[in-house]
C-alpha cells in the first residue's frame, strides 16, 4: 500500500493506470469518444463491430473513490460493448481526495440524467460498474426511487463495495485473506472519499425499504476475496426489499477480475455471463412492449 498523501495517490493511480492497460487493453477495433458536456466527464467505448444504437450501458468504474477513470476501464468497457452488442458510457466522476463525498455520487446521477436527456429511455439503459462503482450504482437506484426518476433496465455489478466502514470485509479476512489489499487499508483509502461523515449517512450506509423499485441485478465477486461478502450482503438487501439480484462467487478469483484477461482466463466467460444477462433483460422488455401492443 502507497502512502496516501499526495504523492502515493498520484503513484497510485499511474501505477493502476499501467497494470489495467497490459492485463485488460481494449479489444483491437474499439472505437473511443470523448463526451465533456456541462459537468458531465466521459467517454463513449464502442468494441468492435458495435454501432451506435438507442441502447446503452452506463459504466461506473471503481477502486476506492480515489484511483481509476474512464480511460483505465477502457478495457472491460469494449469487452462489454461487444458482449451486449451497444455502446458503453463510462462516466468520469470526480475523485478524492480533490473531490470527496458526495462529489461522485452527485456526478453519477448527473450523467444518468445526461443519458436520459440524450434520448435514451430508461428501460433501454443498463448500468454496469465494479467495486466502489457497485455502491455509486445502488446509491443511484436509491436516489431514482427516491425521486421518482425511471429505473435502468437491469444492473451488472462486479466485486461490489457496500459497507464503506469495510467491518463486513474485516469478518471475512480472519477467514480468508485478500490476495489485492487488506481490509485495513481499504478502509484508509475509503476514507478519502468519506471524510468525516458519519458511517450511519444514509448516502454511505445504504439501505433499501421493502417495495423499493430496483433493477434486476447480476452480481459477480471473487471467491478469493473479502468483498464476496459485501456481495452477499447486497443479494440479501436486495431480496429483502421484495428485488431480484443474481449472485455469482467465481472460486479462485479475485477482486474485479473481470477486468484483467490477460491474467485471469475466467474473466472472458464471467463477462459472457454477463453479457447474456444484459441482452437477456432487453429482450424481456421488447417481448413485455409486444404483448402490450397485441
Amino acid at each position: 500500500m502507497v502512502p496516501l498523501n499526495n504523492p502515493g495517490v498520484w503513484f497510485a493511480r499511474q501505477l493502476v493506470s499501467v497494470s489495467m492497460g497490459v492485463l485488460g487493453p481494449p479489444l483491437r477495433g474499439t472505437r473511443v469518444e470523448q463526451v465533456r458536456s456541462g459537468a458531465v466527464r466521459g467517454e463513449w467505448v464502442r468494441g468492435p463491430g458495435v454501432t451506435q444504437s438507442d441502447r446503452a450501458i452506463f459504466y461506473i468504474h471503481g477502486s476506492g473513490y480515489v484511483v481509476c477513470s474512464a480511460r483505465t476501464h477502457r478495457g472491460i468497457a469494449s469487452r462489454l460493448s461487444q458482449a451486449s452488442g451497444a455502446p458503453v458510457f463510462t462516466v468520469d466522476y470526480r475523485l478524492a481526495p480533490e473531490h470527496p463525498f458526495p462529489a461522485a455520487a452527485q456526478d453519477i446521477e448527473t450523467a444518468y440524467r445526461w443519458l436520459l436527456g440524450q434520448g435514451y429511455v430508461s428501460d433501454q439503459i443498463v448500468v454496469a460498474g465494479d467495486s466502489a462503482g457497485g455502491h455509486l450504482a445502488v446509491d443511484l437506484f436509491i436516489e431514482n426511487a427516491r425521486t421518482q426518476t425511471p429505473q435502468p433496465s437491469a444492473a451488472v455489478l462486479f466485486s461490489p463495495l457496500m459497507d464503506l466502514s469495510l467491518s463486513l470485509a474485516e469478518a471475512k479476512e480472519r477467514t480468508r485473506r485478500d490476495p489485492m489489499i487488506s481490509a485495513e487499508n481499504a478502509r484508509k483509502l475509503v476514507s478519502l472519499y468519506t471524510g468525516r461523515h458519519p458511517a450511519d449517512h444514509p448516502r454511505l450506509k445504504l439501505g433499501l425499504a421493502a417495495g423499493t423499485a430496483l433493477p434486476p441485478l447480476l452480481v459477480q465477486a471473487g471467491g478469493e476475496e473479502m468483498l464476496s461478502a459485501d456481495a452477499e450482503y447486497l443479494r440479501a438487501l436486495v431480496t429483502q426489499a421484495g428485488g431480484s439480484c443474481e449472485l455469482e462467487i467465481w472460486p479462485g478469483q479475485m477482486h474485479v477480475f473481470q477486468a484483467l484477461p490477460r491474467l485471469v482466463p475466467e474473466a472472458r466467460p464471467a463477462l459472457r455471463r454477463a453479457g447474456q444477462f444484459i441482452t437477456r433483460a432487453w429482450s424481456s422488455r421488447d417481448l413485455s412492449l409486444t404483448e402490450q401492443a397485441g
